[in-house]
């Protein structure tokens, strides 16, 4: 993947923060208020190309490069969030599709993605499989020319709204390490794919997040991403790295969006005869605020250019996640306290900006284990 020009780079990102200005930020509020899906939202996105950021021109894509896919999710990010959310899985499925597709397969399903025809999802998570993804337990038996899926996943982002799922499965259940066991598989919504209610969640809102049920749910063998058994943890780990990417970049949005928020009513509202951003414990608050902000963006930055040259990043996009989420938690809080009463109602933005904070914490991974992941890299970096 080649870099993208910086021209062109700033040509998009003022064409998306635009349509965050004009289109996203004004919907925000009645969206989370009501946990509606943004239909009218996602056929703009569709025809702004951002179902097809990453994915290469030659199946229909824009061909941009990881930082711009970055710079894309912070700009969205600090209108809504969960607007992120429409195409967060989405891009997994298809950098998972362009990376380790066959070349049927990329030819099959990219182009449509990338228009936003159809819309993706990462089926991963179970009851006793989040963080730790081998431990799943869902089942894919080949019968013929076919796979017969069993199982439960939970909390699927895109679930109801997708028309394809990226499904991890074990198709060897007694291999050894029980990695090798698992595979992944394009479902195509169908028979024997049940979806369930959407989940009520704490922020995060207006994006679905739901249960699927596989109850011997038959899929092509064609459908096998890479047409290889025992390959989909280490394909879908390599979509996760993107994950994590666009994890931390919603991060520094949201918490631009609440630093914002607060360095302008810092210098509009008064106490004591001036306005409160003249108070010294304001303006360390500010500045603290800032300098995380800024930190963030670069570690961000730094795991995206190492994804565009092709190179493992797990431990520079761990550490991106890690960081952004975490002081996106503080600085939201922050913002609200230098708001003081108001910034504790449901009328302004904080409110959204504090729910969907603890999300960028939990989602891709806990940062317990980014922490675990991070030390792993380190430690064989530094091996005796």
């Amino acid at each position: 993947m080649n870099q993208t020009p910086v021209d062109a780079r700033n040509q998009i990102l003022a064409v998306v923060r635009d349509f965050v200005k004009r289109e996203v930020a004004p919907a925000a509020a009645d969206h989370d208020r009501s946990d509606t899906y943004p239909h009218q939202l996602v056929e703009r996105m569709k025809g702004l190309g951002l179902f097809g950021v990453t994915t290469p021109e030659e199946y229909g894509g824009l061909g941009l490069d990881f930082t711009t896919f970055a710079l894309i999710f912070e700009e969205l990010a600090k209108g809504w969030m969960s607007i992120t959310g429409v195409l967060g899985t989405h891009s997994i499925l298809t950098h998972v599709l362009a990376n380790h597709g066959s070349e049927a397969q990329k030819r099959r399903w990219l182009p449509a993605l990338a228009r936003g025809d159809k819309r993706g999802a990462l089926a991963m998570t179970e009851a006793n499989a989040g963080s730790d993804v081998a431990a799943l337990e869902t089942v894919a038996q080949r019968r013929g020319d076919r796979y017969v899926v069993n199982g439960r996943k939970l909390f699927i982002t895109n679930g109801r709204n997708a028309d394809l799922v990226l499904l991890m499965a074990k198709t060897n259940p007694a291999a050894q390490p029980p990695h090798r066991g698992i595979s992944a598989l394009v479902v195509e919504k169908g028979p024997g794919l049940t979806v369930g209610p959407n989940v009520n969640k704490l922020g995060y809102r207006g994006v679905d997040t739901c249960e699927l049920l596989f109850q011997d749910c038959p899929v092509p063998a064609e459908n096998l991403v890479g047409h290889e058994e025992g390959r989909g943890f280490r394909q879908v780990m390599d979509g996760l790295e993107a994950g994590r990417v666009n994890i931390a970049a919603r991060a520094v949005g949201v918490a631009t969006a609440a630093f914002e928020a607060a360095i302008r009513y810092a210098q509009r509202r008064e106490t004591f005869g001036q306005p409160i951003s003249n108070h010294q414990a304001i303006q360390l608050m500010l500045a603290d605020m800032a300098t995380k902000i800024r930190a963030a963006r670069l570690l961000v930055i730094d795991a995206a250019e190492k994804k565009t040259l092709g190179q493992r990043c797990d431990q520079e996009a761990g550490m991106a996640k890690l960081y952004a989420s975490e002081i996106c938690a503080q600085v939201t809080l922050d913002a609200m306290r230098i708001h003081g009463g108001v910034g504790y109602l449901e009328d302004l933005p904080l409110a959204r900006y504090y729910r969907d904070a603890p999300l960028m914490i939990i989602g891709e991974g806990t940062n317990e284990i980014q922490k675990l992941v991070i030390a792993r890299s380190l430690l064989r970096q530094y091996a005796l």
